[in-house]
């Protein structure tokens, strides 16, 4: 059997050991800045690693009656203060076990958003929930 690259659609979240269904998770992203130095006598400059940044997670599924966690856990920030959760999201295989994961640390939720209500459509509304975050570990 052939070693094939992962596909995308199978994955779950977990939040806080709490299985959560999303349709899309976007922005697992992580960037190293780039310091560049020069000594003064040098012509040439060096580059080196600086601070490490994430980009913010972005969460997607269709809204659910009487469901309002995404928007309760919002109105917990307050000035200061906000409810932090642990993440975990997975890439599953054919049996269903994790493959990769991503492990976000101390996410918070900075902005939430309902998708444009149409009269004339007939898609699924769509809710989603962006992530701030302290980190992000890749385990393999």
């Amino acid at each position: 059997m052939g070693n094939y690259p992962l596909s995308k659609y199978h994955f779950t979240v977990h939040c806080d050991d709490i299985k959560i269904s999303f349709s899309e998770v976007s922005g697992l992203s992580m960037e190293l800045a780039v310091i560049e130095y020069r000594e003064g006598s040098s012509e040439d400059s060096l580059k080196m690693p600086g601070i490490r940044k994430y980009s913010n997670i972005t969460l997607k599924r269709g809204v659910q009656k009487g469901n309002h966690e995404f928007f309760d856990w919002i109105n917990t920030v307050r000035l200061n203060t906000v409810e932090r959760r642990n993440i975990v999201i997975s890439l599953l295989d054919d049996a269903h076990q994790p493959v990769l994961s991503w492990r976000v640390k101390n996410a918070w939720p900075c902005k939430y958003e309902v998708a444009d209500l149409l009269a004339t459509g007939n898609e699924v509304l769509i809710e989603s929930l962006e992530l701030a975050h302290d980190g992000l570990e890749v385990v393999r």
